[in-house]
């Protein structure tokens, strides 16, 4: 899932192409006898795939702000080791963290980015509230790089294209300008549905004003104003924080793109890594949220231990404010084990523990971004509105 910090940055662009050499027509008599010497040679055929050279189009201002950013999150660490922060703003921080987790994994991924539900006016209120507090770009650019990360999975047209290393689909790629593909093929992504939501509007509208107060300012003045925090560990406190909670959302894209099982699909490289789903509130299990991206639960699991946005969901519905939720019937999840799962798939879960097979070779052209994607196939779209009794828009 792929928050862009600083605004348009991301990619390499690819490396310039050298021209032709210029073709001779006509042979000379040395030309002839050499070439016929080299036919009565036998060629070796090179079986080494060539891989994509990318030219590094850096963005010092970002890669400077990210050097800073983590330096004081470090200084913020130590001063916890020490003890000097106090265990009320120490907890304080732990909530906000939630909070803008389940902004980013509720909100920003499973609402806006894939449709895997409809919420009521007061949950969506509350979620972009959340979201902010995030700061992980305003929910309209996150869902479009989302939509677009999701059509053209690790390909260049992929703003964290994990074919190109842990590094850069980790972090790197916020500090390299995008790839061409990723901007043209971002503007082919449907993206009307959040244009028409005046919530989120009205966040894109006054972003930078609401994140200045909701992600820095606040939660420094709060622990200071009403319980004596020391104002400058408050503030390094909340760097921590935030630097921490980036970094956990970022191994969505780097280390579930790299390490674990693909008991779905085994052409992809998104994969099932519990670790990943302790630290992203139940987004790790990404081989099967990559086969069906319009599961609200993003998972197969059917409990809430490491899925614990799954719970806020379903509470939610409980007590009315979420609804149409949509998920996979067993036999549609088993037919797609059967089909293209690597056979770890066992009672509906996977055997973390394997390492999982080079993917860096497929196709992206079943992919969808989720639910209302025009290329969902007809026949899954009428199992999962009778599956789960949900009207047709």
């Amino acid at each position: 899932m792929a928050p862009n910090l600083l605004g348009s940055t991301s990619s390499f662009m690819m490396a310039e192409p050298t021209c032709a050499e210029p073709v001779q027509i006509i042979s000379t008599k040395d030309n002839i006898h050499q070439n016929h010497q080299t036919h009565q040679q036998p060629t070796r055929q090179s079986t080494k795939r060539k891989q994509p050279k990318y030219k590094w189009d850096i963005v010092w201002r970002n890669v400077m702000a990210f050097l800073l950013l983590h330096t004081v999150g470090v200084y913020g660490f130590y001063c916890l080791l020490l003890g000097r922060v106090m265990c009320k703003t120490i907890m304080f921080n732990i909530l906000l963290a939630v909070f803008a987790g389940l902004g980013v994994t509720a909100g920003a991924h499973r609402l806006w980015a894939h449709r895997t539900y409809k919420a009521k006016l007061p949950f969506r209120v509350l979620l972009v509230f959340f979201q902010t507090i995030a700061l992980q770009n305003d929910i309209y650019e996150w869902v479009r790089d989302h939509r677009v990360h999701h059509k053209f999975t690790d390909t260049d047209a992929d703003p964290h294209n994990a074919s190109r290393g842990f590094f850069f689909s980790h972090i790197g790629w916020l500090m390299v300008r995008k790839h061409k593909d990723v901007i043209e093929k971002g503007k082919t992504v449907y993206m009307s549905d959040v244009e028409a939501d005046p919530v989120i509007r009205f966040q894109r509208k006054y972003y930078v004003l609401l994140v200045t107060l909701l992600t820095f300012l606040l939660p420094a003045h709060i622990p200071w104003y009403f319980w004596g925090e020391n104002y400058f560990l408050a503030w390094y406190t909340c760097i921590f924080r935030y630097t921490l909670s980036l970094n956990f959302t970022w191994l969505v894209n780097s280390a579930a793109h790299i390490w674990g099982t693909k008991p779905y699909d085994k052409s992809i490289n998104p994969t099932e890594n519990k670790y990943v789903a302790i630290l992203g509130f139940g987004e790790g299990w990404h081989n099967y949220h990559h086969t069906f991206p319009w599961d609200y639960k993003a998972a197969e699991l059917g409990d809430y231990k490491m899925n614990y946005t799954t719970a806020v969901l379903d509470f939610m519905a409980y007590i009315g404010l979420v609804y149409d939720r949509k998920t996979a019937s067993v036999e549609m999840v088993k037919k797609r084990v059967d089909r293209t799962g690597d056979g770890s798939w066992t009672n509906g879960k996977a055997e973390e523990e394997s390492r999982a097979e080079d993917g860096h070779h497929h196709s992206y052209e079943d992919c969808v971004w989720g639910w209302g994607d025009k290329d969902m196939k007809e026949e899954e779209i009428r199992d999962v509105i009778e599956f789960n009794n949900l009207k047709e828009d």
